[in-house]
């Protein structure tokens, strides 16, 4: 029995070594990016309850000043920390896309919120009409959802790898007559 057949301890860790190779620069990607989203949410969150409750800011108002000002937090952290490696382009440019991006992720947990409370919560209000299922709905499931595409936009069109054509580049080529 030779030690090259399928499952033998010394095929294990070529193959781990393998894995870490294709994919150790996205987990690293990954953890950095859910480092500052973290930093981002608990400035969001402290700020949103400091405005609207100790400052007696309107909710809606305190929620949109903590959110630019988080926002802008984790475009920094993405940009000079998250990809940093990465070709860079116009800053106006990353950062209008960087918002957009995080506009769809926003409206992402909102629907998410929308269907528990709205749609759930008609067949079933005792459960999904609460608290606690507006919270899981917004900010587990939708924040959830809403980081995965973030996280998936972010790496594909606002921090472009060099060599990755950008959206402009790439309808030039799409329109370009043949």
């Amino acid at each position: 029995m030779t030690g090259d057949q399928p499952g033998s301890p010394q095929t294990r860790p070529s193959l781990v070594r393998a894995l870490i190779d294709r994919f150790g620069h996205l987990v690293r990607e990954l953890s950095k990016f859910a480092t500052v989203g973290g930093i981002a949410f608990l400035v969001d969150f402290a700020l949103f309850n400091y405005f609207a409750h100790a400052q007696q800011v309107e909710q809606v108002t305190a929620k949109t000043i903590s959110t630019v000002i988080a926002a802008t937090l984790a475009f920094l952290g993405n940009r000079f920390w998250t990809w940093r490696h990465r070709q860079r382009s116009h800053p106006a440019r990353e950062y209008t896309l960087f918002f957009i991006f995080n506009g769809v992720g926003l409206g992402i947990a909102v629907a998410c919120l929308a269907i528990s409370r709205y749609g759930l919560g008609a067949v079933w209000p005792e459960v999904f009409q609460t608290a606690v299922a507006d919270n899981v709905a917004s900010y587990l499931v939708g924040t959830g959802l809403g980081t995965l595409f973030r996280f998936w936009s972010y790496r594909r069109f606002v921090f472009v790898e060099a060599g990755t054509r950008s959206l402009p580049e790439a309808a030039r080529e799409r329109d370009r007559p043949a």
